[in-house]
């Protein structure tokens, strides 16, 4: 009897709230709707060796950017390019207050990433903070929820206290490369002990130009950090 009655409350639930695609937002019974299931799909090689990006050949070792900019990070990747269905989950999981799919995004880096993780012995997870006036407006830092769910699912220690950005910027993404560049300089800082002999990865929704990675990969080194890696959702093409 308490079965019926716990499988009847489901089937309840899943009227109410039925499931969505977080890349989309169809309902599906699926995780992820067949379309987006077959459109979205893991960035593979060729990519830039610096950050990830795809770039066009084999032959080429480094995306445009990468190959004329001095970047303090030591590496990173992203799961998807910014575009189409992607494009439009992060925009829901920053302005729309989708939580709910920061577990999703973790599961997909820790499917994909493990091992690429395991592999450069990532000991610390921190995530890039908001400045305060965005977090207020957002109510949260999806970097901060996005990098809990990963730490969990890769039992790595979290640190979303000590890297602080001590001052509000303009938004990037109407600003041009060199001026993204002088709009985050100098603007996080470590307030925690020494990071001596670790080994970090950063955590954040998109990766852009890597201004504002490179801004706090240059604190934490400064803070004794041996390598700063980053791991994004979603990144820009190469090419």
């Amino acid at each position: 009897m308490n079965q019926l009655i716990r499988k009847a409350g489901e089937a309840a639930l899943r009227l109410l709230y039925p499931n969505t695609c977080p890349l989309c937002g169809r309902v599906t019974e699926r995780e992820v709707c067949p379309d987006c299931a077959r459109e979205v799909r893991p960035l593979r090689e060729p990519l830039c060796k610096k950050c990830g990006k795809p770039i066009g050949s084999d032959q080429e070792e480094f995306c445009r950017d990468c190959s004329r900019t001095r970047h303090y990070f030591d590496e990173g990747r992203a799961l998807w390019l910014h575009r189409k269905q992607a494009a439009w989950s992060i925009y829901q999981f920053k302005f729309h207050n989708r939580r709910i799919y920061a577990g999703f995004y973790a599961s997909e880096m820790a499917r994909i990433y493990e091992g690429y993780i395991r592999k450069r012995g990532i000991s610390l997870i921190v995530p890039i903070p908001l400045g305060r006036k965005k977090r207020r407006s957002r109510g949260f830092n999806q970097a901060e929820t996005l990098a809990e769910k990963l730490s969990g699912k890769l039992q790595i220690p979290l640190d979303a206290d000590h890297l602080v950005r001590w001052r509000d910027t303009k938004p990037q993404k109407s600003l041009d490369p060199t001026v993204r560049r002088e709009n985050v300089r100098g603007i996080f800082r470590w307030t925690g002990r020494s990071l001596a002999g670790q080994k970090v990865l950063l955590i954040d929704d998109i990766y852009t130009t890597g201004s504002t990675l490179d801004s706090a990969s240059r604190t934490l080194k400064k803070a004794g950090a041996e390598k700063v890696y980053f791991l994004t959702i979603s990144i820009g093409q190469g090419y």
